[in-house]
């Protein structure tokens, strides 16, 4: 069999327990001996460390396969076999957390190759830093097993020391570490792309692989496969890693110096409450379409920034509450818009809704498509209505009584146009300029209008009467009715727009208003042909009005037809 040939040198090589090898030995576990023959050959032509990352806690059935371990770690001083922790939940001493026992193996072992391999998962479940060292009962170190591999390929004043204190060195620099001796470190590889040597441990079984092969290599050996249950989540990975290159990268980080320090808690929090304050300045100006944007834009940008800062700086920066923040930030933002959106369309409906009756406020409000900017042909109905009679009562009267009578007279105008949907256009004075079929299409507006007039008639009568009987006077409506097309829209500038009503059949409408007498409704011919089989209107003696050479029509409305 032709053995393979080393063409470059690697300090850190995986033999997998995988697949291939299970294939080839049989089921784990397998018996101590076959592991501890590789281990022998490994160590006996030049690796320089060897590690087995299986926990032998008891004795085997068969006492040779004990045996070849026990002559292994009496020849060789360059072997190891991890110590594990049970570290227990919530319970803290002085300067190191207690465990309830240590899981470690049958044989002895040199005091300076104790080394545990406890994973330091966040608490999301991923694996981050490493835990440099836990000290056991007796209040001596166990350094990590990475830890005493790595000092197998560094340089005497490069080693990984530490002292009483816990604090711990790499050479002469002080370590970053955070509580209970854990620090930050880097991942040179991912579940897909492994960046270490591996190969089957099955191909040095069956000779394939000359242990030479591995001469002045740490040599890791360990599960890889899935039935070992010996996997953990890492933060460049959706997968997840097998322990043993876990310790691999540990290892590298150690040899490339890549070990980083969280930034303090109080400038994490500066470093959150910037990003709340300037995302949520954003998106408040921004609709929910774009906030969405800005959200995914922030959460990108500060995943780069936390990139660089790490690799550039060796910080960490805080990861999963600025992603938190920012994303309640865009759900507050969205919550704001919509309360000041109700608090803006209350306020919008509480002015419109002394223009126009509710319905029509809420019907525009839902179907804003039906309200254009500029002006649009409708065909609409519109009813003028004068005081008559209220000069002369104001000039017998206090201002005050005045401007009450008005308010009396005008607030009854209105209260009849809403409750047939009309929209009051503007007040002139003492009179009352309304539209029906606009801004809300009403195939009805000239009954409406009509309706309207007879109502405000009606109640205009008794308050007459009441101010005959106090002041001696009384006033009386005069109205104009027309119907027909007219531009209807925001008229006016950018400055000051005007929701109104302009053309011929407004001017029109004006003018029988004008005409009318006190009590008076007078119609147009165009209005007349639509409603005469609705109402009672007598014909009058066709008029003069400016602006037309012909005399138009008019009708004088009397009521509904019974």
């Amino acid at each position: 069999m032709v053995q393979e040939q080393r063409v470059s040198y690697d300090p850190v090589v995986i033999l997998a327990v995988d697949d291939e090898s299970l294939d080839m030995v049989g089921r784990w576990p397998w018996p101590r001996d076959i592991i501890a023959e590789v281990v022998e050959d490994l160590a006996s032509n030049g690796a320089k460390a060897v590690f087995v990352d299986v926990l032998y806690t008891e004795n085997s059935p068969n006492p040779n396969e004990d045996q070849a371990w026990v002559d292994v770690l009496e020849s060789h001083d360059n072997v190891y076999l991890p110590y594990y922790f049970q570290l227990a939940n919530r319970q803290w001493v002085v300067d190191h957390q207690a465990n309830n026992y240590i899981v470690q193996p049958i044989f002895d072992i040199l005091s300076q190759n104790r080394g545990h391999i406890n994973a330091t998962e966040d608490k999301d479940r991923v694996v981050r830093q490493v835990r440099l060292g836990i000290r056991d009962d007796a209040g001596e170190m166990v350094p990590a097993m990475s830890v005493l591999l790595a000092n197998q390929l560094l340089e005497d004043d490069e080693k990984i020391r530490w002292n009483d204190k816990d604090e711990w060195f790499i050479g002469n620099e002080k370590i970053p570490t955070e509580s209970h001796n854990t620090v930050y470190f880097s991942y040179a590889s991912t579940p897909a792309s492994p960046a270490f040597e591996t190969h089957s441990i099955s191909r040095v079984i069956d000779g394939e692989i000359d242990p030479a092969y591995f001469e002045n290599s740490i040599v890791l050996i360990g599960p890889y496969a899935v039935g070992f249950s010996d996997a953990y989540f890492v933060p460049n990975s959706n997968s997840q890693m097998f322990g043993i290159e876990i310790h691999a990268n540990i290892i590298q980080s150690f040899l490339d110096g890549k070990l980083y320090q969280k930034i303090d808690d109080k400038l994490g929090l500066f470093i959150i409450l910037i990003m709340a304050t300037g995302s949520f300045f954003l998106m408040e100006r921004l609709s929910a379409k774009w906030s969405l944007v800005a959200l995914a834009s922030f959460i990108a940008l500060y995943f780069v920034s936390y990139k660089v800062v790490f690799t550039q700086m060796q910080l960490v920066l805080p990861l999963f509450y600025p992603i938190l923040t920012l994303v309640l930030v865009y759900f507050s933002s969205l919550i704001s818009q919509y309360v000041k959106e109700r608090l803006e369309r209350n306020r919008v409906t509480g002015i419109f809704g002394r223009y126009v009756a509710k319905s029509v406020v809420d019907e525009i409000l839902s179907n804003t498509d039906e309200i254009k900017l500029g002006g649009e042909r409708k065909d609409i109905t519109l009813l003028f209505v004068d005081i008559r009679g209220f000069t002369p009562l104001s000039e017998k009267i206090e201002p005050e009584e005045v401007i009450n009578i008005l308010n009396e007279y005008l607030n009854l105008c209105t209260k009849a146009i809403f409750k047939y949907d009309g929209t009051v256009d503007k007040f002139m004075g003492d009179g009352v300029m309304a539209m029906f079929g606009a801004p809300i299409e009403q195939e009805d507006h000239h009954e409406r209008a009509i309706r309207a007039a007879l109502v405000m008639k009606e109640e205009a009568d008794d308050l007459a009467r009441r101010l005959e009987e106090k002041y001696g006077r009384s006033v009386r409506f005069g109205m104009g009715i027309n119907s027909g097309d007219a531009v209807v829209g925001n008229i006016g500038s950018e400055e000051r727009l005007d929701y109104t009503a302009i053309g011929d059949t407004v001017n029109l409408a004006a003018r029988l208003e004008a005409n009318a007498k006190p009590g008076q409704i007078l119609i147009s011919e165009n209005t007349y042909e639509r409603v005469k089989e609705k109402f009672t209107a007598v014909p009058l003696e066709p008029i003069k009005v400016k602006g037309k050479e012909k005399k138009v029509m008019i009708y004088q409305v009397e009521g509904e037809v019974e």
